[in-house]
């Protein structure tokens, strides 16, 4: 091959513009490419718990002896004078003997260690009683107040949720709001509220529920009715046992 002769040739071609002078790639522009969203992914929903979830019937509600008996002016225990078995004495805060039924004795203690954790101290002011004991306490409420006042705040001896050895009124270790409504505004209240559940309590007088329960609001007084409904009585908040299980409403004693 002539190299003397192609070279100028190719200059003239160059000159011409017949020949490009830069590589063709670099005169195809890049193809632009929106960047597409991925697919948005639903969050598969976690159905709550439901009344139907648990079964209603699975204790009684009429025996005294049962974790979901319930008591009200309406329905005394039977007999009036129950004295529950395997009562038991905790080591907690209190300002009165801190006995309660066992089962219920058990959950109070893992309650009361859970809240210390979060530098909230509970202290039991009244657990179980007997029913000679409801005896002095309702009569003094009685002598306090008169009969009518007495009735929202004190249950009549063989009435008392006391006298089950499942309830229990939680005092402030921080505050002066013994057994009143403004216990509920303490931190003890406050913690209670929001975790009680957790450990089987269950608020059985709640704020608004007179008509119902025929006690006054009682923050302070707690119920053990176990994990279980504990856990679908806090999914409805302030509603009450009567009405979880469909009982009448118990404003006043029977005449």
């Amino acid at each position: 091959m002539n190299r003397g002769r192609t070279l100028p040739l190719l200059f003239a071609l160059i000159l011409a513009g017949c020949v490009p002078t830069t590589p063709a790639h670099s005169e195809i522009p890049a193809p632009t490419q929106k960047p597409v969203a991925a697919p948005a992914i639903s969050p598969v929903p976690i159905p709550a718990p439901t009344v139907a979830a648990i079964n209603v019937t699975l204790y009684s509600t009429n025996e005294a002896d049962s974790i979901w008996v319930v008591a009200d002016k309406l329905r005394p225990l039977q007999p009036k004078r129950y004295v529950p078995a395997g009562l038991k004495t905790i080591n907690v805060p209190h300002s009165s003997e801190p006995t309660l039924r066992d089962d219920a004795a058990k959950a109070y203690l893992k309650m009361f260690r859970a809240a210390k954790s979060d530098n909230v101290n509970l202290v039991v002011q009244s657990a179980y009683r007997s029913y000679s004991t409801q005896v002095t306490v309702y009569n003094g409420w009685v002598a306090s107040l008169g009969r009518k006042a007495a009735d929202l705040q004190s249950a009549r001896p063989g009435y008392s949720e006391h006298q089950t050895g499942l309830s229990v009124d939680i005092a402030s270790a921080t505050a002066g709001c013994t057994i009143q409504a403004c216990f509920s505004t303490t931190p003890e209240g406050k913690w209670l509220n929001k975790n009680a559940w957790r450990f089987g309590w269950h608020l059985r007088y709640p704020n608004g529920k007179t008509a119902v329960t025929g006690y006054k609001f009682e923050p302070w007084h707690w119920r053990y009715v176990g994990v279980e409904l504990a856990t679908e009585l806090h999914l409805t908040p302030k509603i009450t046992m009567e009405e979880f299980f469909n009982l009448p409403a118990a404003p006043d004693y029977a005449p």
